[in-house]
């Protein structure tokens, strides 16, 4: 079995080559007390939101609530408010997100960590960890604080 690190690269470079474009979503989810729920990849480096890529016939939306149950346990109980949608090019050349404020929801589960998830955990906005992604943090910068919204992640 290879490990998910070249697995990654190798989808990385078919998703490069297939599509014209790449979409993902991600979830800010806080919770009552204002806490951010954050996970940690086994996969990359830092905290990142919860979230992944929009499958063929999917979508937005329905990509949003499954990569949340997926990633964190997460059922959406209302709707989440589309924040903005960002290019990521420094992924892939026309990779772009979509991220959503998601203020509730509930988790039904924990789930165990795994070849993907490393760990999840829910950070007060004035202690987030010392490694979270650049791109995670700047977004948290823009939705706490309001500061302007870039076009890039």
């Amino acid at each position: 079995m290879l490990p998910t690190k070249v697995v990654t690269k190798i989808l990385q470079r078919y998703w490069r080559l297939s599509r014209g474009l790449t979409f993902g979503v991600q979830a800010v989810l806080i919770d009552p007390q204002g806490r951010i729920l954050l996970i940690r990849h086994t996969y990359r480096k830092g905290w990142h939101f919860p979230g992944g890529g929009v499958e063929r016939g999917e979508t937005v939306e329905e990509a949003l609530e499954r990569e949340v149950a997926e990633e964190a346990g997460v059922a959406l109980t209302g709707a989440p408010e589309l924040f903005a949608i960002y290019s990521n090019a420094s992924v892939f050349p026309n990779d772009h997100v979509a991220l959503f404020i998601a203020r509730d929801w509930q988790q039904t589960r924990v789930p165990e960590p795994n070849h993907e998830i490393a760990e999840q955990r829910l950070f007060a906005p004035d202690q987030l960890p010392d490694d979270i992604n650049p791109g995670t943090g700047r977004r948290l910068v823009e939705i706490l604080l309001h500061k302007p919204r870039s076009r890039m992640w």
